[in-house]
């Protein structure tokens, strides 16, 4: 193993310290990877980046990690996202480890993390999330105190597993207006009260437990503390954080957002990060030699006071040494990967009507529709049964109606697009005549750049127009449950999470194979 040379502070010329806060992703997304590539190893090889972002699973990430690790004579920072698992080991988007209630549960994610990234050659991932909000996909849910308590035992198994951690999105809050940071800047009418009370106090609590080794701050703007900039780039906002104690690091949400590229632009926003606080910039584009000069100009500006940079640069050089410190032994017990893999299942919970029962006949003549996504081929014979969306391994008819066939034998189905044709309304409402359960499966999936989350204004009619006589006895929805409360009441609804084992587990549910032992952790007001 390559011995590595700590950096020195008083080493640093002017150009490397700016290298120091940059923090740029090798991607694939241009033609001109290579040279961009090489750029960021020359950077490197001058002992000029503090950090480098390498997406796990994007095309060849390990062999651009070995190159990366090749160059660096220095432990500079190799970060990835992990907010639903590593590799192989993926739980269901949609809050599952909060739908468990359990810690075990969440060490048992965290160390999985930690040892399989590190053994990838990362050494910081950035998870977990400890936004408190009700319907977001990502968040443990809105108990502060169970939000902190999870994201402790998840922070607590990436550091046995060998990595830092990064928790997300500084500083929390409620949102106001609800805008994804992707598409334009959202707001939060929180006071700074209001925000230590609730939306800080996961951070408050894990930075006194000694646990938190950087943040990522968010491209939402507090109107009542700081009504001209976002908290990414607001002094005010990061020191209500750095005036309490917290002395870890920390790194931008990617500045390729319209939450402040479309404000503040690609020179401004680098400028205005540093100085309000921030230690890494995370450009999150794939022309990183364009990004890096963007950064000198800031400081060449005057965007960048001396005194900030050298503040960002200190705290960049002890998270590189804290990550000499980490173990890089750990190994996975048999237990905590059999509850690792309990994740997805043991998130699925009920809400049922008094009186009605969890399972329905596995015998009778039941008829199941299924939504699929849009984007789902329809093959001959009018049957959807390919899943054609890029990333998606959760979603997957085929299996869905194995499943069904396997637990209902005498049952029949239908496969349906999210925005149903008008043929696929009127067959469905036909084919629902006559059966002893209708039974309903929906999903929903939060994507960047696409803003709320909705069940399509199709599907709402049909469902609704079927419970004007009460057709619909079951509702299996996998995703965000605040998009069911448009729908007239359902008095079965089982919840599970965008797993294909946890869609398998809403129907053994329904089977009466296995028992719900899922928590929610945020109410949902059906009709």
């Amino acid at each position: 193993m390559k011995e590595l040379r700590e950096i020195k502070f008083e080493e640093l010329t002017t150009r490397q310290k700016l290298g120091m806060v940059f923090a740029p992703s090798m991607h694939r997304y241009n033609n001109n990877w290579a040279d961009d590539d090489e750029f960021l190893l020359d950077l490197i090889r001058n002992r000029s980046l503090g950090a480098i972002w390498i997406q796990q699973k994007v095309n060849n990430f390990q062999e651009q990690i070995k190159r990366v690790k090749e160059a660096a004579d220095y432990p500079i920072l190799i970060l990835t996202d992990a907010e639903n698992g590593v590799g192989d080991f993926v739980i269901g988007r949609h809050n599952a480890i909060g739908t468990t209630g359990s810690e075990k549960h969440a060490y048992a994610f965290g160390k999985t993390v930690g040892v399989n990234a590190r053994k990838w050659g990362y050494n910081v991932v950035c998870d977990p999330v400890v936004d408190m909000s009700a319907g977001s996909m990502r968040s443990l849910g809105v108990d502060k105190e169970k939000v902190t308590s999870l994201a402790a035992s998840i922070i607590k198994g990436m550091h046995d597993g060998g990595v830092l951690s990064i928790a997300k999105h500084y500083p929390g809050g409620k949102h106001r207006n609800e805008i994804d940071s992707h598409m334009a800047e959202s707001l939060s009418n929180d006071t700074a009260e209001e925000l230590i009370e609730y939306g800080l106090y996961p951070y408050l609590e894990l930075n006194k437990m000694g646990l938190l080794d950087g943040v990522m701050t968010k491209h939402q703007r507090f109107i009542n503390i700081d009504d001209k900039y976002p908290s990414s780039l607001s002094k005010t906002v990061i020191d209500l954080f750095r005036d309490r104690g917290y002395e870890g690091f920390a790194i931008t949400d990617a500045l390729c957002m319209m939450g402040v590229r479309a404000k503040f632009g690609d020179v401004e926003s680098k400028g205005l990060a540093i100085n309000a606080g921030n230690d890494l910039l995370l450009p999150y584009t794939s022309n990183n030699k364009e990004q890096f000069e963007m950064l000198c100009e800031a400081y060449d500006k005057g965007y960048i006071s001396d005194e900030a940079l050298d503040k960002a640069v200190k705290r960049v050089l002890a998270a590189q040494h804290k990550v000499t410190l980490l173990k890089t032994d750990a190994e996975l017990t048999d237990e905590e990967i059999a509850t690792f893999h309990s994740i997805n299942k043991d998130g699925v919970y009920t809400e049922l009507d008094e009186g009605v029962s969890v399972t329905i006949p596995r015998d009778a003549k039941n008829f199941f529709v299924i939504v699929a996504k849009q984007e789902t081929d329809t093959l001959p014979g009018g049957k959807v049964d390919v899943d054609t969306f890029s990333t998606n391994t959760w979603l997957q008819p085929g299996r869905i109606v194995k499943k069904i066939n396997e637990l209902f034998p005498n049952s029949n189905y239908q496969v349906i697009h999210e925005f149903p044709t008008q043929n696929e309304m009127m067959t469905v409402l036909s084919n629902s005549l006559g059966c002893d359960n209708l039974v309903f499966m929906t999903f929903s999936e939060s994507l960047a750049y696409v803003g709320k989350e909705y069940l399509t204004h199709r599907i709402v009619n049909l469902i609704n127009a079927m419970q004007v006589t009460n057709r619909i006895s079951t509702l299996i929805h996998v995703g965000n449950p605040l998009v069911l409360e448009e729908l007239a009441h359902v008095p079965r609804v089982i919840f599970g999470g965008l797993s294909a084992d946890s869609i398998d587990t809403t129907l053994e549910v329904l089977a009466g194979e296995y028992t719900a032992n899922g928590k929610p952790t945020y109410k949902v007001n059906l009709k």
